[in-house]
């Protein structure tokens, strides 16, 4: 066992639920992983995450889509703890243009997107560029609201079990 987690299995509950919330922006998912411990490796905690994301209510999506910044800003709509602001940047790097109409784009298409679905876009960026992050935004807008709800609880359950695997990775 590796010693993040090993410590993290040691923690008090609040305080272990505390650590994990940058991992998924949702204090419901914190807390019932952080309530599942203590785990014997990274996999059973990833396998883990994706149980009890799917068994969470809708709010608490939301709370997690709510924790991130749009793509190619640095800002969330609500609190977000600094480490989860620092990953959003780094999953987001290949994503950020230095092209004014690929950023230009983008902001149009987040801004359809955000009025048609009255929140932000939600995507594992991780490795994306912008152009495929456009793409992939503009295929998502033609799903009607339901379907698109699950397609953005998807892509946070992606983004939770890369940003687990980083921080019980890290020594």
């Amino acid at each position: 066992m590796n010693k993040v987690l090993a410590r993290w299995n040691s923690l008090d509950p609040a305080t272990a639920a505390r650590e994990a919330l940058p991992c998924c922006g949702s204090q419901a998912l914190a807390v019932a992983l952080a309530s599942k411990r203590p785990f014997v490796d990274t996999a059973s905690v990833v396998e883990a995450s994706a149980a009890v994301w799917f068994a969470l209510p809708e709010a608490a999506w939301q709370e997690a889509f709510d924790s991130h910044p749009r793509i190619g800003q640095k800002h969330a709509q609500t609190v977000a703890t600094e480490k989860s602001l620092q990953w959003s940047a780094q999953e987001q790097r290949a994503a950020l243009s230095t092209d004014e109409a690929a950023k230009e784009a983008l902001e149009e298409a987040n801004r359809r997107y955000e009025q048609k679905f009255e929140r932000i876009f939600i995507v594992c960026a991780t490795g994306k560029t912008s152009a495929e992050i456009l793409t992939i935004l503009e295929t998502r807008m033609q799903n009607d609201a339901a379907t698109e709800f699950r397609e953005a609880a998807e892509q946070q359950r992606q983004i939770t079990q890369l940003r687990l695997q980083r921080w019980l990775e890290s020594d």
